[in-house]
Formats: C-alpha cells, structure tokens, sequence
C-alpha cells in the first residue's frame, strides 16, 4: 500500500508539474492588439479570422480594435497596436507608409488584387467607363455612390471630368449604396455603383469593374499585414503566422458574406476555420 500511495504521489507530482508548466506557457504569451478599420467588411473578415486562429490555435490573448486608418497606422508604428492586416498600397494607404514606413515593418500581402473603380452588375451592356454616355438613360443619368469624401468618391469625380461623362454622382453611404444594388440584381436593371473589392457583394453577385483604359482609378492594390518593429521578438509565432496568412477573394467573401448576412464576426470566422482545416493548416506550417 505504501509502494502503491508513494507511486501515486509521484505521478500526481508529476501532473502537476507539467500542467503548472503548460499554465506558465500559456501565460508567457502576451496579448496582441489588432488594429483593423472601422466599418470595412474586409478589414473586419480579415482581423477576426486571423485573431481567432492567433487565439485558438496559438495560444495567444487578442484584443480587436476598430480605428480609423491614420490612427491604425500611428498606433502600429507607436506599439499601441501590435499589427493591422488592413494596409491598402500602394495608393490607398500610401501617405500613411510614407510617412512612417520606418516605424513599421510591411511582413507582405494578405490580400492582391484589391481594387477600386465602377462596378457593374454582369448583364449591363457598358464595358467600359467610356461607355457610360451612350448607356445613361439605362442608370438614370446617375452612379449611386458612398460617402462623400471617400477615396473611390474623389476619383470618380476625377472620372468624370476625364472621360467628360454627362453623369452625376450621387452621394450616400456603404450599406445605401448596397440597398440601391440589392433592388437592381432582384428587378435585373442596370446600376452603375462605386465600390471596392475584396467586398461581400461580389460573392453574393455575378459583378464586374468597368474597364478604365485611362487608369483614373489607377493600378490594382494589394492589402497587406503591417506590425509593429518589435513583434517579432514580442511574439515570433504570431509573426511567423502572420506572414504566411494570405486569402483569394472567395475566401474573405465567404466570411464576409456571412457577417453581412447575420453572423457575428467572431461565429463567422470560426465557422469558416472550422471548414477550412487543411487553409489554416498551410498558415501554421
């Protein structure tokens, strides 16, 4: 009975030795801060689904911080975020690089092919930007735009003005501007809108950029993940992750499909890690 008691002793002593051991390494990883831009589809698929597999799979604690761009690039740059993996170059974003491309370390991109311009519906018959004049009584005379000021809303002005387009850009907002193309796809009439992509409506819908041989909308970006210098001494893991992590536009739209159509972002992303072993798999390696 002795033997019996003392072996048990040992081996409970040894249970709780390596469970005291896995709780230190646990506890030796720090929590990350993401930062990601309030309000964008893609920012927040992104964030979420990376944040979540940081979480679960690598044991670190994730803070998710919605901001606005300058301020997500300041704070990567500060250390008040760790990193952001919603850095659009090299147009979009690029006076926030330029200005702090010393403090701040671009890992690569998660994302290429981003792009912003005129989108279409596929059965509309104008092809090009050019061909908006000869098409505009089919859109009423007008593009059904965002928010004024936003980047895609200034150089559709510019569009205007240089390929002399007799019409007018009407000012609303994201999920306006997705309401007016939901109404169009369901009576199948023609609507010009200004929009990006990655966004959740090229998953939902057959769409398509209006070619612009003139590049008023310039060249086709690339989102990238952009840390903070001492991440990777901070957290190699994440950051060895986090360089691997990069998506195809079927990918992020699925999850952002999913948000838009009710899902919480958190449910979206573990829905979508849990289909996608072999996707998380590869990041991991």
């Amino acid at each position: 009975m002795r033997k019996l008691k003392s072996l048990c002793l040992k081996t409970l002593g040894v249970a709780t030795l390596a469970l005291g051991m896995g709780m230190v390494q646990a506890a030796d990883k720090p929590t990350l801060k993401i930062g990601f831009v309030n309000g964008w589809d893609d920012s927040v698929a992104a964030s979420y689904v990376a944040g979540e597999i940081l979480k679960e799979k690598l044991g670190y604690g994730i803070e998710l911080k919605p901001v606005e761009p300058a301020i997500m690039w300041q704070g990567v740059a500060r250390g008040d975020l760790d990193a952001t993996l919603s850095a659009w170059l090299p147009a979009t974003h690029g006076e926030y690089y330029a200005k702090l491309k010393d403090k701040v370390v671009v890992l690569g991109s998660n994302y290429t092919g981003a792009k912003i311009g005129l989108i279409v519906p596929d059965y509309v018959q104008a092809k090009s930007i050019e061909d908006l004049n000869t098409y505009k009584a089919d859109f009423d005379g007008k593009i059904t735009g965002i928010d004024a000021g936003a980047g895609v809303m200034r150089r559709t002005e510019d569009a205007i003005k240089q390929y002399n387009l007799d019409i007018k850009l009407m000012p609303s907002s994201g999920p306006a501007m997705a309401t007016a193309l939901t109404r169009a796809e369901k009576a199948q009439k023609p609507i010009v809108v200004t929009g990006w992509i990655p966004h959740w409506m090229f998953a939902k819908w057959k769409l398509r950029f209006l070619e612009d041989p003139k590049k008023v909308f310039g060249d086709d970006e690339h989102v990238d993940t952009v840390v903070n210098p001492g991440l990777e001494a901070k957290a190699p893991e994440a950051t060895a992750f986090l360089k691997k992590f990069s998506w195809s536009g079927e990918e992020v739209g699925a999850v952002m499909l999913a948000i838009r159509e009710g899902a919480k972002p958190e449910a979206a992303a573990k829905d979508w890690i849990a289909k996608n072993p072999q996707r998380v798999e590869e990041w991991l390696k």
